[in-house]
């Protein structure tokens, strides 16, 4: 989607207009990087995002259905 949309939390249009499923759109991440970014900011997500994504995954019932095997993972 677009920047004026970030704070949607509805999933992506775009990825549901290419074939993902809602799960899938909906638990999408965005990052937006530029050339003013520095190497220390890129360390900073690279360090961080990695441990959100697994708090979220530990509260996702979808995430939880995906690991027990009642899901197929589907991209």
């Amino acid at each position: 989607g677009s920047a004026c949309t970030s704070g949607s939390l509805d999933p992506s249009h775009v990825l549901l207009a290419i074939g993902r499923v809602h799960d899938v759109a909906h638990g999408s991440l965005r990052l937006s990087l530029c050339e003013y970014n520095t190497d220390e900011e890129i360390d900073h997500i690279l360090k961080v995002v990695p441990q959100v994504v697994q708090y979220l995954r530990s509260m996702s019932p979808v995430w939880r259905d995906l690991q027990e095997g009642k899901r197929q993972y589907i991209l």
